[in-house]
């Protein structure tokens, strides 16, 4: 790695403008700083009583035995600045260091004030063509709290062999002071990073109904771990860490993984703005006696996508909620915001340009390869399909065969033309007391579809079933006579996989399952790790939000519970699927092969090759996947020589064996769930699968979910009312008005309501996004080469946008548009979308990490 001299002290003296003389005629070597720290919510700005010093990297103090540390050197002139988009106070101060200090290879900043402040970076100067950078991102809280110091370190990565002496006790103590000793309450000042189960969902205090089983650290219940907040217990213990108010924002999250103060910002505005837009009303006409249900298609349309929908007495109503629960800097700004920038929400993409293309089979179809939930779909290995225990479905081939286009059951299975979306195995010992729940109706379904010869895929039947002794299934065909109850089996399969999106595909296999890795990083990995380098911007703000998500989303009685039709069982649900994760599966191209949609083909960079060609998810998928992998390899090998230099890498080791026997630890004993980290390969593989899981995967169930299920009737949550058997009073009122019904059958408006602020917020970019391909800062590395394979990795990232956007202008690509007209673009990079000027919901791009 490149490494700067520094002069001999009479090279600097004759040259070098960075020398100065004390009185006694002493010369210094001169260090310029500059340091930035964000204005907003500053109760007491940074000044004098906050001081930075330096640690030097070459130049170890004989007496302390530990690194020479400079002077300290107080804030002062400050500034008002801005970066980006961040209002900022930049501050210059100056370092006269001895000519024997050398390079500064650490900083200490001591905050004297009596409030938090959020430090951005701090740059040196220390010659004409150096500069040293320090990003920071991280909360500052006054001494008086924590009793120490905050240490940052600079852009240079080094292996743990390879660490400078003087900086090499600083990074075990820094290490060991992030994991604490694993006793006591988490203060909102620490930074310490610990596990814990998720023993944070349910409130027993407020009745046994709002009870939920404790998960994690059993087999019974296996789960993730999550970042520890409360006391230590175990999970046999069963005791439940409660929060007090409904909506709680106060809770602990460390300072380097909580929000940014213009993200915080910008995630309330968006969530007081949706709920203003579509729940208030719901609220006001509850208040007033309105009807229940939506009437009809029409009104549903006119009633949540005209505008204006509130008063302003319920916005003021809203507004003052917000101001009991969130600092006063908060509840001003995001006054301001809502002022300067009303919201616009949009009409969903699914009904933009054609109103009635999602009720066609074709797009129900389409939307298993191209929708917000396209990596659940897998090829049909046996048939009938057969289930747990060896139960066959009741799918005869009486009902498919004459939708084969003359293929035989036999021929068209043999060339892989079978798909089936399943959603029955795992729902079935969960089906009793999932529909015990008022006003809860679920199947378990079982849907089969065809491969035609142009690359679309049209469902043959559907197969809807309740428990018992013996299952009770119906199974319904397109071409029923009565048509209304094929479109109503549709909607039995769109309420299941809605909710095995929403919990599985999007909060279990992206926000849980990263959060350990977190966790693990920041304890065994030193900051100058060149990996930790490499996966800290693919973590930023995972933390912060899933602790949200605990607080609001997920917990017994949260939005959730309310909207989605497992109710109060969805995160026990969630724990059984967990039970056979497997991390290597999470790769894509291994995901694509256990689904029976790719085989095996080491010509192409991918390895795969697909069988259904026109499959959006996947072919720009792997794109993206071929691009961090070929990065990541690249990344690795510069500072890896060899496979023993994995090997003997403790820190690393120290990291793997943590995620898989504490963070991971209920799925230690599965043999396949994790690579052996003894090769460059496999430390790629491994790093590769978890900065797609975080990045792209994410990207793909996240940010479409407003453009489809932001119209609820395409997507609904949960069903009120089973589908009526011929013969009956109920079958009758379908057929005199199935649009009626329909509404009745669908969730309620306020549930309806409170579900799409919920996507609409889930939905959207913020303006601090940094997308694959870019970094926050441009400093964050000083390695010449590392810079040249990132601008690499970028290039290659927008000829994949040039992909994208011409497969999207193919007509022959039936499945990137499908009767809908909504363009296949959530693995779009967008690398140009810098500094936020795209925001809001925009339907692309792939934000580093799971931050929303």
């Amino acid at each position: 790695m490149h490494r700067m001299q520094v002069p001999s002290p009479r090279k600097m003296h004759l040259c070098n403008p960075f020398n100065s003389s004390s009185p006694d005629g002493a010369t210094y070597h001169v260090v310029k700083g500059t340091v930035v720290i964000s204005r907003q919510y500053l109760r007491s700005s940074p000044g004098r009583k906050t001081t930075v010093c330096l640690y030097s990297s070459t130049q170890v103090d004989k007496n302390k035995k530990k690194a020479r540390l400079s002077k300290s050197e107080s804030l002062k002139n400050r500034k008002k600045t801005k970066h980006g988009k961040t209002d900022t106070f930049t501050y210059h101060i100056t370092f006269h260091l001895d000519m024997e200090f050398g390079l500064p290879g650490a900083i200490v900043v001591k905050n004297g004030n009596k409030s938090e402040f959020f430090l951005k970076f701090v740059s040196l100067e220390v010659s004409e063509d150096r500069k040293i950078h320090f990003d920071c991102n991280s909360w500052v809280y006054p001494v008086k709290k924590t009793n120490t110091d905050r240490l940052f370190f600079s852009n240079t990565s080094y292996l743990p062999g390879k660490t400078p002496l003087p900086l090499q006790d600083l990074r075990k103590e820094e290490l060991v002071s992030l994991r604490g000793n694993g006793r006591g309450e988490r203060k909102k000042w620490e930074r310490i990073y610990d596990y814990d189960y998720y023993n944070d969902l349910g409130s027993p205090d407020k009745g046994e109904d709002r009870a939920r089983p404790v998960l994690g650290g059993t087999t019974l219940y296996p789960y993730p771990r999550r970042c520890r907040t409360g006391r230590p217990v175990s999970a046999a213990d069963g005791v439940t860490e409660t929060r007090g108010q409904f909506l709680n924002l106060d809770y602990y999250v460390p300072p380097d993984d909580r929000f940014s103060p213009l993200k915080f910002s910008e995630f309330i505005t968006s969530a007081i703005q949706a709920v203003i837009h579509f729940v208030i009303p719901e609220v006001k006409s509850l208040f007033q006696g309105d009807i229940n249900n939506f009437g009809s298609f029409e009104q549903l349309k006119r009633d949540l996508y005209a505008e204006p929908r509130h008063s302003a007495a319920f916005e003021m109503m809203a507004m003052e909620k917000l101001k009991a629960i969130v600092p006063d800097e908060v509840y001003k700004d995001v006054t301001k915001s809502i002022k300067q920038n009303p919201a616009k929400f949009p009409v969903p993409q699914v009904i933009a340009a054609d109103e009635n293309a999602w009720r066609t089979d074709e797009e129900f179809a389409r939307e298993m390869l191209a929708g917000l939930n396209p990596a659940v779909i897998k090829c049909l290995e046996v048939f009938p399909p057969v289930g747990v225990g060896g139960r066959e479905s009741s799918i005869t081939a009486s009902h498919i065969e004459a939708r084969l286009e003359g293929f035989t059951i036999h021929t068209a299975m043999d060339q892989r033309r079978i798909f089936i979306l399943d959603h029955h195995d795992y729902l079935m010992s969960y089906l009793h007391r999932i529909n015990s729940q008022k006003g809860v109706c679920v199947y378990a379904s079982r849907t089969l579809l065809f491969l035609k010869d142009d690359g679309r895929i049209k469902p043959l039947a559907i197969e809807l079933t309740l428990p018992g002794e013996e299952e009770q299934s119906r199974v319904f065909v397109p071409d029923t006579p009565v048509r209304v109850l094929w479109e109503l089996a549709k909607t039995f399969v769109a309420v299941n996989d809605s909710g095995y999106h929403q919990l599985i595909s999007h909060w279990l296999y992206t926000h849980a399952a990263v959060e350990p890795f977190v966790i693990a990083t920041k304890r065994q990995l030193s900051a100058m790790h060149p990996i930790y380098k490499l996966l800290d911007p693919h973590f930023k703000d995972t933390m912060h939000i899933n602790a949200l998500a605990r607080s609001i989303l997920l917990n017994s009685g949260g939005i959730l519970e309310r909207t989605m039709f497992p109710g109060k069982y969805a995160m026990e649900l969630s724990s059984k699927i967990y039970a056979n994760w497997r991390f290597t599966e999470q790769a894509l191209p291994e995901d694509l092969v256990k689904r029976g949609l790719a085989v095996r083909d080491f010509t192409k960079p991918s390895g795969v090759s697909l069988l259904i060609e026109d499959y959006p998810f996947a072919v720009d998928g792997l794109d993206i996947w071929v691009c961090i992998k070929k990065w990541v390899h690249n990344y690795c090998v510069r500072f890896y020589p060899d496979d023993m230099a994995v090997i003997s890498d403790p820190e690393l080791e120290s990291w793997y064996t943590e995620i898989r026997h504490v963070g991971h630890g209920d799925r230690r004993e599965d043999p396949h769930c994790w690579l052996e980290l003894n090769s460059i390969e496999n430390l790629a593989q491994t790093l590769t699968t978890l900065i797609w899981i975080a990045s792209a995967l994410h990207a793909s169930v996240n940010f479409g979910q407003f453009a489809y299920a932001g119209f609820a009737p395409n997507r609904p949550t949960r069903c009120r009312e089973f589908i009526p058997v011929e013969n009956t009073h109920e079958f009758d009122e379908l057929q005199k008005d199935p649009e009626k019904f329909f509404f009745h059958m669908v969730p309620d408006r306020f549930t309806t309501t409170l579900g799409l602020a919920l996507i609409e917020v889930l939905s959207c970019h913020m303006s601090d996004e940094v997308y694959l391909g870019q970094r926050a800062s441009a400093g964050w590395t000083d390695d010449g080469e590392v810079l040249r394979l990132f601008e690499e990795f970028a290039d290659d990232l927008r000829r994949v946008e040039k992909n994208i956007k011409e497969r999207n202008k193919n007509a022959l690509l039936r499945n990137r548009l499908g009767p809908a007209k909504v363009p296949y673009t959530l693995m779009y990079p967008d690398t140009s979308n810098t500094s936020g000027k795209e925001k809001g919901v925009t339907g692309k791009g792939i934000p580093n990490s799971v931050s929303i």
